[in-house]
């Protein structure tokens, strides 16, 4: 894998060996994995690919091979000072210490004097990454803060003391919130439908005057004589409404208006006619 086709992000780039080329083309690539911060592990990597180790995120194996020479125009070969500088440049100080200056000749450095000089080990953790927490015992014998006396009750619980303040099941709810803090199981429901039914009170009685027309229905059904015998009394206990005299009956008809009925044929008299009269001819 060369240096300058990278595997997708967020991959490593891993050089296995690349013999290098034109110094733009790996400038640029290195302004790309800076600003990304990218990881570049390098193995074999000679000239212009060895600007990489100006990255901050770059480390070599104790068994890579870095080679250094001055660049160079691969039209007619002749050295080019400039760009030599530019890449010579690129390098950490302690690197640029130990090659002094850069010749048409390779100058080989091995991994392993690279990491003397400061670069990164790629078998060492980076030190910029974020170690494991792992809790400790005893942490674990806390109590949870829902169980601590005076703390803050989260949003359901507190949902669960209004909705059981209404029907005067406050205690319940106390209780269910104790339980709850102590295991999270499942089996916390059916516990949860026990108390409900043993705290929440029965709905009021229903009025005398339902029951007693209950009874004076249920009294004509069969049943058993002691059933029948006691919904009996219950209906007798019924007022019965108070009867009207039978004068007030009588005017009452009178004062209806009821219409006149007429039996039989009758004749049909022609427009502005109200009567027939018999005439002998």
């Amino acid at each position: 894998m060369s240096y300058l086709e990278p595997p997708p992000m967020p991959a490593p780039v891993i050089v296995m060996k690349d013999v290098g080329g034109l110094v733009a083309d790996y400038q640029s690539q290195t302004a790309i994995y800076r600003a990304s911060d990218r990881e570049v592990r390098l193995h074999e990597c000679r000239s212009a690919c060895t600007m990489a180790l100006g990255l901050p995120n770059v480390c070599v194996y104790p068994s890579s091979t870095l080679k250094f020479h001055v660049a160079y125009d691969p039209r007619n070969h002749q050295t080019n000072p400039q760009v030599s500088q530019q890449l010579f440049d690129s390098y950490p100080a302690a690197v640029r210490a130990r090659l002094g200056t850069l010749t048409r000749n390779y100058k080989v450095l091995s991994g392993s004097e690279l990491i003397e000089l400061g670069i990164r080990d790629c078998n060492e953790p980076k030190t910029n990454e974020p170690r494991l927490m792992v809790a400790s015992s005893a942490a674990a014998g806390k109590p949870s803060p829902a169980a601590q006396p005076g703390a803050e009750k989260p949003l359901l619980a507190g949902l669960m003391d209004k909705m059981l303040s209404v029907f005067g099941a406050r205690g319940a709810a106390g209780a269910i919130h104790n339980r709850a803090a102590v295991s999270s199981r499942p089996a916390a429901k059916p516990a949860l439908a026990e108390v409900l039914l043993a705290e929440i009170p029965l709905p009021p009685a229903r009025p005398v005057e339902l029951i007693q027309t209950a009874g004076a229905i249920a009294a004509q059904a069969p049943g058993p004589p002691a059933t029948l015998a006691a919904l009996a009394e219950a209906a007798q206990a019924i007022p019965l409404p108070a009867r009207r005299p039978p004068d007030a009956a009588v005017s009452a008809v009178h004062r209806l208006a009821l219409p006149k009925i007429i039996t039989g044929a009758q004749r049909i008299l022609p427009p502005g006619f109200s009567a027939y009269a018999d005439m002998d001819r």
